[in-house]
């Protein structure tokens, strides 16, 4: 299989990775279509690189995530600030509108997070366990569980106030 061939596959496998930072690090459909771009482009200069020495969902997440929060900054030094007022989610049939309108409220909260406690909250949503968080993100996997911890507290201690 050629290269690039492999890596379609691949991307095409993993798409829900990159949907889930797009929707968190942006506002609206545009800057997420951008991000999801340049995120694609970033996997794509790093693939030759990637040496399979971890789970290639976890080289996409760190790559992902870091193209994502590198954006970020950039946005900020420019003066444009990211508003948080709109959270855009993909309409599908198999979510009944009760679940879709909590996640939503779940997702708007989340982007109040700052760029590290989203990551690890799309993490564990995504169902990595501690220890993959851990090699994705660089922090031990006890300091994954404290802050994660807190972060959902945090979460539920905002929702709640709603």
């Amino acid at each position: 299989m050629s290269k690039e061939l492999e890596f379609t596959r691949i991307i095409k496998d993993h798409q829900g990775v990159i949907f889930k930072i797009t929707t968190v690090y942006t506002d609206n459909r545009e800057d997420q279509e951008d991000l999801y771009q340049e995120i694609v482009y970033q996997l794509w200069k790093a693939y030759e690189s990637f040496r399979g020495e971890s789970k290639i969902s976890i080289w996409m997440y760190r790559v992902a995530l870091n193209t994502a929060i590198t954006r970020l900054k950039k946005e900020k030094r420019r003066g444009n600030q990211i508003g948080i007022d709109k959270v855009i989610m993909r309409q599908t049939e198999q979510y009944d509108t009760g679940f879709e309108e909590r996640l939503k409220i779940l997702y708007s909260h989340i982007k109040r997070l700052n760029q590290l406690e989203k990551g690890l909250m799309l993490l564990l949503l995504e169902g990595k366990k501690y220890e993959e968080i851990s090699s994705i993100t660089g922090l031990s996997p006890s300091n994954v569980g404290t802050r994660i911890s807190r972060i959902k507290q945090k979460l539920k201690t905002q929702i709640i106030k709603k």
